[in-house]
């Protein structure tokens, strides 16, 4: 915690009011509301410990404003606009794309269709049925109901008044009624939609007995491919009958919030209720669990109504503040959170879905600390390194006897592969097939940037350099530190492939990682990340060379008229398939040259 935000926090207010958290570069990288601005922003600097996203986020707060409200809704309302506008980093709830599927049907369209949305338009007029979480797709509940109904499926913009000349093939399978043409009125088509609606408000009789007399139909006629194609949508008809829950209306529409925390991670679930089906469960991490577990589960609930519709019920697993959800909602909506009966039973299944995910969450966080600070710091115990290699670089040459050599610089930052970080060389200074001096030039070349502070992942000083080889290797690198007076300030190791053995540089006797640890593992990824990316690297340069070799062998071709031909056909087997008019297109071109060009490919065939 740096002195700015040390003064900040002795002028803080005990007002309501939002708080904007930013990184060293002034980029806003956190948002939250605060009942009191001068306790919740405080939290975030206690020594207390946090759970590893808060931790993160906090790790990286240069600054902080604030905004005092007028009151706790005011501050609400402030809250969500702000998130809206500028995305941060760790406001994962309400970014755009974790938005669920609707079905919206436009019923300010003379005749509407159905058609999938992911952002919700509250007053626009239309009818939207869902959210669709995992476990239902919207696009086969709409595939079904084409089957079942006669409503339109076309992106066309239908006017009544001119009216279509003639109907499409739809209509002369019976899947619509044609209002394009006139075929059908205004009323009927209304009819066939209510139908629709009927079904998607939970009326599941009328759909299945439609499909199973049509299944029917079919299969007397032989037709036996839309009898499949029918008995699936039966199946998806079935399926969604079994999300019925008993006891409950089927024209209840109902949310339920379920939040379960150990004190340090949390996890929020929400279950959706439409029509009196189950539609799906979702479960959410929230990285502000050190909350009063009902504040939590308030600010939960009211950023995940920005982008979705509320329903007639909410019901919740703790006492919220009921009043002013509602007044923030803009809805007069009932609000359970002592549940009895089918409700209950609800919410119990949303309590269980929460301590399992937030269990199965924790053993993921596990794993990846194991795998990544974890291994690192077992990585610094083992090999005794004098700090933690937070930044690691590997090195790896790539050639074929000596030709289009490079190498390739892989980065890994906190144990994770930081690939915007990643940097090739093409060696420069290497006759022939020398690996050893293939990986000094390169070496020298990235310590010569650090040094002259030149290019952004070159300006970073790396904590441990991680060379592919054995004790010679290492010390003939070790020795490039040396010349820029650099073996105090970055640890080097070698890695040997044949029994995997660590040499530490100025340690004759190498070390015996275990056989699966963590640490070596990383070893390991880190090592094949940089055989990988030298390997790419190498074939795209020999792939460039072949090609560009190739054109050089037709007479009246140099560098710049090959350069046209690979970007108007991308290859030489484009070039080579091109015709003599289409060849004569490209600039410098000529009709002459030409010919010349597929005749030198019509040669080679028959050479071959």
């Amino acid at each position: 915690m740096n002195n700015r935000i040390k003064e900040k926090l002795k002028t803080l207010t005990t007002r309501p009011g939002v708080y904007v958290m930013r990184d060293a570069s002034g980029e806003i990288i956190y948002i939250g509301k605060a009942k009191n601005l001068k306790n919740r922003v405080s939290q975030y600097f206690r020594s207390s410990p946090k759970p590893v996203k808060v931790q993160a986020m906090v790790n990286n707060v240069d600054d902080f404003d604030y905004f005092i409200a007028t009151s706790e809704l005011d501050a609400l309302a402030l809250e969500s606009n702000l998130i809206h506008k500028h995305q941060p980093f760790y406001n994962i709830l309400l970014k755009d794309g974790k938005a669920f599927p609707y079905i919206k049907i436009d019923m300010k369209e003379p005749f509407p269709k159905l058609e999938i949305v992911r952002k919700v338009k509250k007053n626009d007029g239309a009818k939207y049925f869902g959210p669709y979480f995992a476990g239902i797709d919207p696009r086969s509940i709409i595939s079904t109901i084409n089957f079942a109904f006669k409503v339109r499926t076309c992106n066309a913009k239908l006017n009544p008044s001119r009216p279509a000349k003639r109907e499409c093939l739809n209509f002369s399978m019976g899947l619509c009624l044609a209002p394009c043409t006139g075929k059908a009125t205004k009323e009927e088509y209304d009819e066939e939609l209510k139908k629709v609606i009927r079904f998607l408000n939970g009326n599941d009789e009328e759909i299945e007995s439609i499909l199973q007399k049509k299944m029917e139909e079919a299969s007397q006629l032989q037709n036996f491919e839309r009898a499949i194609q029918l008995r699936e949508s039966l199946k998806i008809v079935s399926k969604l009958k079994q999300r019925v829950v008993a006891n409950l209306p089927k024209d209840v529409n109902k949310d339920v919030f379920a939040f379960h925390t150990d004190g340090l991670s949390g996890v929020v679930t929400v279950l959706v209720v439409r029509g009196g089906k189950i539609l799906g469960v979702a479960n959410f991490v929230q990285s502000d669990a050190e909350l009063e577990e009902a504040e939590t589960l308030f600010n939960f609930v009211a950023q995940y109504y920005a982008n979705t519709l509320v329903p007639n019920e909410i019901i919740v697993s703790h006492k919220i503040d009921e009043l002013l959800l509602k007044d923030f909602l803009g809805k007069n909506v009932k609000v359970i959170s002592s549940p009895h009966g089918a409700n209950l039973t609800l919410l119990n299944m949303a309590k269980e879905n929460a301590e399992e995910h937030l269990n199965k969450h924790l053993e993921k966080e596990k794993l990846q600390y194991n795998q990544s600070m974890g291994a690192l710091r077992q990585l610094q115990e083992k090999l005794q390194l004098s700090a933690l290699p937070r930044r690691m670089e590997c090195y790896d040459i790539s050639h074929i006897s000596g030709t289009n050599k490079v190498a390739s610089m892989v980065v890994f930052v906190d144990g994770k592969p930081a690939k915007k970080m990643y940097r090739k060389f093409k060696i420069k200074t290497v006759v022939g097939n020398n690996d050893f001096e293939s990986l000094k030039e390169a070496i020298t070349r990235r310590l010569t940037r650090l040094v002259d502070k030149n290019g952004e992942s070159f300006s970073d000083k790396p904590d441990l350099l991680v060379i592919d080889g054995g004790k010679g290797q290492l010390s003939s690198c070790f020795e490039i530190l040396k010349n820029f007076n650099l073996e105090n300030n970055i640890e080097m190791i070698s890695l040997a492939k044949r029994i995997e053995e660590v040499f530490v540089a100025g340690n004759t006797t190498p070390v015996i990682l275990k056989y699966g640890s963590a640490e070596l593992k990383l070893l390991q990824r880190l090592r094949d990340e940089a055989h990988r990316f030298a390997i790419t690297f190498h074939r795209q340069l020999r792939t460039a060379t072949q090609t560009f070799s190739q054109l050089e062998n037709i007479s009246g071709l140099g560098k710049v008229k090959i350069d046209a031909l690979l970007k108007a056909f991308g290859t030489t087997e484009g070039v080579k398939s091109a015709s003599i008019e289409e060849l004569c297109l490209v600039k410098g071109i000529h009709e002459a040259l030409a010919h010349t060009i597929k005749q030198y490919f019509e040669e080679s065939d028959v050479q071959q």
